[in-house]
């Protein structure tokens, strides 16, 4: 194909329809790049998994086309699903130093950081990966050194702002680069791609030093221990936090593995300032009054291990929760997470602490774009085609919307699904076939071992429990020699209904007498057959059921 026709492929693995599990392709003739590379949190239906993968099957096929990954920050769901994808794609990985300094960790703890190739970048810096320049600008997010990207292509330029709000007074660093968006605007943008993640509330997205003066308010009139609990990642959460503490005379502690993890690197790095002799160890914590102390913690999310919930719980090993301590808790529940968040709440106030959380002050703020500041960007790249990402589809049929609302034509607003492909050339854009594309489920050592069949049988198992019918039969004719033997879990006491099971013994006698000559299997389905139809007239459950059948 001649060069002047060639289109710009983009292909979303991720991160469209659903909260997290960013990951996007551009492709360009024989070049490839991959912008960030994200996990998800499985949610209530996948029963024991642990996270949630993108598929890059896609990607490992095309591996020797790969020029680089490049990542916008430090956030779990556009990094976390790394030390999986470059087991099989090994490829230079560009970001900004807070950013690989977080992703170090984590290859580290997968045993991968000295086969990875990681190359430091800096706001304002463009590099040349293929046909591709990658232009990474200013941005600000709830996680410092955050940057959008602008992908200048063969085809004109693509700007992909990644997670961003408009913060004109950050916390660290300047504010979000406008001019250089503006700028863009005027050379002529071909397809703007921008994060949908707060286009349905209206208004601006308040700045994170609101927060910072909640804090100074709560701590000038505490009288007691305080714990703040909120995302590891917030950096500049946490040196509000400091902030506040080194204000009143505070000593502050760390306590969860990834708390202390970020916070180490980020003072490693310089993003995260602590007056010298201010942070304790968590084990020394005794040392101090609890006026004197605050603990910064994790559990913002009620998630099952971290400090704050073992706090809740009394099982934490150096913090107890004490009647009169304060709990901040930082964070807004990600959808999901409220029924985990308010009973952590819950079991705080049973301890006899008093709780602040987002309902009672103003301790957290958003970092993600609302509707003003979305029709800023909007205003200010006038792109040629707009692609809504980062949202569940409601989301990114709203910012479609929205979009609509301020003139773009509705045929130049595109909404995708993972795995579709969009061509993209001078004059047009469509959506023209798939690529494989999906969850990739980890349990455990295990990744992708776990498909929807064991789903469900996890599912069945926890909803109805589980009837194991135990026999031996003569080969020949079917005959019963020992058996059937009923074993129950989940389902009924045993000792408590044996009645019951001797009748269900007699139904699967029954269902055996039905089949003789007939070989193993067709007995095992009869068995299920009928004993499925008998407990769910006697019970109204419709248990699992297992035949175990040994043949002599």
């Amino acid at each position: 194909m001649a060069k002047g026709r060639k289109k710009l492929k983009i292909i979303p693995l991720g991160g469209l329809g659903e909260i997290g599990k960013n990951i996007t392709v551009f492709e360009y003739g024989e070049d490839i790049i991959v912008v960030d590379c994200g996990m998800a949190f499985p949610d209530d239906e996948m029963l024991g998994i642990d996270l949630v993968l993108p598929d890059t099957t896609y990607l490992a096929k095309n591996k020797e086309r790969v020029k680089g990954i490049v990542l916008t920050h430090g956030h779990e769901d556009h990094i976390g699903a790394l030390p999986y994808v470059l087991r099989d794609v090994n490829v230079p990985v560009y970001g900004t130093r807070l950013t690989l300094g977080l992703l170090e960790y984590k290859l580290e703890e997968h045993g991968m950081l000295s086969k990875c190739h990681l190359q430091t970048v800096t706001q304002g810096q463009t590099i040349n990966l293929g046909v591709f320049r990658v232009e990474f600008i200013r941005s600000t997010h709830s996680i410092a050194d955050a940057v959008a990207l602008a992908i200048h292509t063969p085809i004109g330029i693509v700007v992909h702002t990644s997670d961003f709000k408009v913060d004109y007074t950050p916390i660290s660093g300047e504010s979000i680069d406008l001019a250089r968006f503006a700028e863009l605007g005027k050379k002529g943008v071909m397809l703007l791609m921008c994060d949908s993640t707060n286009v349905e509330r209206p208004g601006y997205t308040m700045s994170e030093r609101t927060v910072g003066e909640t804090f100074e308010e709560i701590f000038m009139n505490a009288r007691s221990r305080i714990l703040v609990a909120t995302f590891a990642s917030n950096i500049h959460r946490v040196q509000q936090v400091v902030n506040a503490a080194a204000k009143y005379g505070r000593k502050v502690a760390i306590c969860g593995r990834s708390m202390v993890n970020v916070s180490n690197k980020a003072i490693e790095l310089g993003y995260l300032t602590v007056p010298e002799g201010m942070l304790v160890d968590i084990d020394k914590i005794k040392n101090y009054r609890p006026e004197q102390l605050v603990i910064v913690s994790t559990g913002s999310q009620g998630e099952p291990m971290s400090a704050l919930t073992r706090m809740a719980l009394g099982a934490h090993r150096q913090v107890e929760i004490a009647p009169g301590d304060l709990v901040v808790i930082s964070a807004t529940p990600i959808p999901g997470n409220e029924k985990s968040v308010s009973g952590v709440i819950n079991e705080l106030f049973r301890k006899g602490a008093d709780v602040i959380y987002e309902a009672l002050a103003d301790i957290h703020v958003s970092g993600h774009a609302c509707q003003e500041e979305l029709k800023l960007m909007h205003r200010l790249v006038n792109p040629k085609f707009f692609l809504p990402v980062h949202g569940e589809y409601r989301h990114l049929r709203q910012h479609a919307n929205l979009a609509q609302g301020l003139g773009m034509e509705k045929e130049r607003t595109l909404i995708m699904e993972i795995g579709q492909v969009l061509e993209i050339n001078s004059s047009e854009a469509r959506i023209r076939g798939t690529v494989p594309s999906g969850k990739v489920l980890v349990d455990g050592l295990g990744i992708g071992d776990v498909g929807n069949v064991v789903l469900r049988d996890r599912k069945h198992l926890s909803e109805d429990g589980l009837i194991i019918v135990v026999l031996t039969i003569q080969k020949e004719t079917s005959g019963i020699i020992t058996g059937p033997d009923i074993i129950s879990r989940g389902f009924v006491y045993m000792r408590e209904s044996e009645a019951f099971m001797d009748e269900v013994k007699q139904v699967c006698k029954e269902a055996i007498a039905k089949c003789q000559g007939k070989n193993c299997l067709l007995i095992k389905n009869t068995i299920k057959d009928i004993l499925r139809d008998y407990l769910y007239h006697k019970t109204k459950r419709n248990p699992m059921i297992l035949p175990i059948i040994m043949e002599i």
